[in-house]
């Protein structure tokens, strides 16, 4: 959700700012801009839709500087406009801003009545006008902006740039994250270590309540309480080709297809050569009595299926919880559980809220997370990378699927802990989850299967998704996946529920996709699936060789996948339910990485 940079450079500042912004596109926008402080004067260019736009218009009306702050926003407080994108300005200052200001309409209101009056329909636009009250009473800037910090109630990143001051930017953070980077005579602000990729490693990380008086000398980091705080330094090693698209039309399309390999990076780092688990000592199922897995979107439902493995395997009761809803409910905690948050990105508002929420009140807090230097995994006690990568498509792909694997592990942690799996039982499980890589290089395969398939899907209003057991959470994820970058109405459901009301929606025009590895209940979803048939309705049947040879006849396509271990083929399956994600998305011709509306890090709830 929305990106900020900022730079105190010795160099001319718009470009660099562009470039940085265009490595935050993943994070989702719908507007761009850029303030600059040249000779002294502050200055600024905004415009709506893709950066290319911005670009456009510096071309046209360049702008001069060595020090700049930048945008791109994701509107929440007002339409994608001109006007309501970042910076906002208020006569000498200059602000960017991630999150939502709470009570920026009492903040209005008081500012109205003392003359100072908004152009915007934004929430930040208030922290500008602020800044600018104080500025007039004679505040200096650092007094103005430490001042309105105070006022602001809600979830924030924040950077200031001041007319007159080009030595001089502003930050702080409270909900949302914001680090600050370190040059040789230059300094630098962004919402996170990729914007800042190009220009250094040398990252601090801003904790909750923080801001930061920013010069090119360096950083005074003060906390909630204005006190001098120390934030240690972090080098931060990101690898310049695993953000790029590497010869690959989409990131997604370069994510999908990484997937064996850094599955095998995830197993390799948790898995010893002997078949044992190396998790870290510190995660330990002695004595736990049941385990809440807390996540958002794509992450909840790889929580959804860890359910049936904790159980499955382990033997251990586990519940699930959309992030969102999870301290609304008012959940019963119990200091023998387990709460485990998952996010790919681990700056995730909801998720974080509902960890701060359990934090004291549970035996351990544990976070899944791809980012291990994120909010999440700093608060979490205990801390399991996934190893993914960094993923810049917005619909998550190989995080998924890492998380599935680190989930997967956790079970077997736990029934290894538990004493309910032998050591023989054990070595056989990690072997087939080491067969996973060379499974996943099969089924992207299917590619261009898929997309022959997909060229129907896209003509489709409404597609339905079912699959029963763990594959029933893949359905939903097969779902959203579609929703999310082909704009397709999909639904997944468990297959013994279609006769319960979702049968009435079939007929010819609704594809039906069922996901049906030759497993226990693949007899039962092949019943399910009959009766989809005996009312018209066009199925694409994914399974392996033996259940397309027993059920295959007289559905509308099948799709032939490897021979997997049941109990890991969610883990498999996702691959060919992100292709038919991706090529129906294609074949519409959307917008496969940026899809409209979403973000890839929401990071206000």
């Amino acid at each position: 959700m929305c990106g900020i940079v900022g730079v105190l450079g010795n160099h001319e500042v718009a470009p660099l700012l562009v470039e940085a912004l265009k490595r935050l596109e993943y994070r989702g926008y719908d507007s761009a801009g850029i303030a600059t402080v040249n000779g002294g004067k502050l200055d600024r260019r905004r415009a709506v839709g893709k950066l290319v736009n911005l670009s456009d218009l510096l071309v046209h009306e360049p702008l001069a500087g060595k020090s700049g702050i930048g945008h791109t926003r994701w509107a929440t407080h007002g339409a994608a406009t001109v006007k309501n994108a970042h910076p906002h300005r208020a006569g000498g200052v200059a602000v960017v801003h991630n999150g939502i200001i709470e009570n920026f309409r009492d903040l209005r209101a008081e500012l109205e009545a003392s003359g100072y009056v908004q152009e915007s329909e934004t929430d930040t636009e208030t922290v500008a006008l602020l800044v600018r009250r104080a500025l007039d009473g004679g505040a200096t800037p650092v007094e103005a902006a430490r001042d309105t910090l105070k006022r602001l109630h809600g979830a924030f990143a924040l950077c200031f740039l001041f007319d007159g001051q080009d030595d001089l930017m502003i930050a702080a953070r409270k909900g949302s994250p914001l680090a600050i980077g370190w040059g040789e005579g230059e300094m630098f602000v962004g919402s996170d270590a990729i914007a800042l990729a190009p220009m250094t490693d040398r990252i601090t990380y801003l904790e909750e309540g923080d801001w930061a008086v920013v010069t090119r000398k360096g950083a005074e980091i003060f906390d909630v309480q204005d006190r001098r705080a120390n934030r240690p330094e972090t080098r931060v090693q990101l690898d310049a080709t695993r953000i790029e698209k590497a010869g690959y039309k989409h990131f997604m399309a370069k994510e999908i297809a990484e997937q064996p390999v850094v599955l095998a990076d995830a197993l390799k780092h948790y898995v010893g050569g002997d078949a044992s688990l190396r998790l870290p000592e510190g995660l330990s199922f002695k004595g736990i009595e049941r385990i809440t897995l807390v996540a958002c979107g794509t992450a909840s439902y790889a929580c959804h299926v860890a359910k049936y493995w904790f159980e499955q395997i382990a033997g251990l009761p586990a519940e699930i919880d959309v992030a969102s809803e999870f301290r609304y409910r008012d959940p019963v905690l119990s200091d023998r559980a387990m709460a485990v948050f998952v996010s790919q990105s681990g700056e995730t508002a909801d998720t974080l809220a509902a960890l701060r929420h359990v934090k004291e009140k549970v035996a351990q807090v544990v976070a899944v997370v791809n980012v291990p230097t994120s909010s999440i995994a700093r608060e979490a006690d205990l801390a399991l990378p996934i190893l993914a990568g960094i993923e810049v498509g917005v619909a998550s792909t190989k995080a998924f699927t890492c998380q599935l694997t680190v989930l997967a592990l956790m079970a077997l942690k736990a029934a290894q802990d538990r004493g309910v799996i032998t050591p023989e039982h054990l070595a056989q499980r990690l072997e087939e989850l080491r067969a996973l890589p060379g499974l996943m290089n099969a089924a992207l395969g299917l590619s261009d299967v898929v997309a022959k398939v997909a060229k129907d899907l896209a003509k489709a209003q409404d597609i339905l998704f079912l699959g029963r057991g763990p594959m029933f959470p893949l359905a939903l994820e097969g779902a959203l996946k579609l929703k999310e970058i082909s704009y397709i109405h999909a639904e997944g459901y468990a297959s013994g529920e279609l006769k319960h009301g979702p049968i009435a929606l079939i007929d010819a025009q609704v594809p039906v996709i069922v996901l049906a590895p030759k497993d226990a209940l693949y007899e039962k979803t092949v019943s399910n699936m009959q009766e989809v048939m005996a009312r018209n309705g066009k199925v694409l049947l994914l399974s392996d060789a033996a259940g397309i040879e027993t059920a295959g006849q007289g559905t509308w396509k099948t799709l032939t996948l490897p021979e997997v271990a049941p109990v890991w083929a969610p883990i498999l399956y996702a691959i060919p339910a992100q292709l038919l994600a991706y090529h129906t998305a294609i074949a519409k011709g959307t917008d496969v990485d940026q899809p409209r509306n979403l973000a890839k890090s929401v990071t206000v709830e």
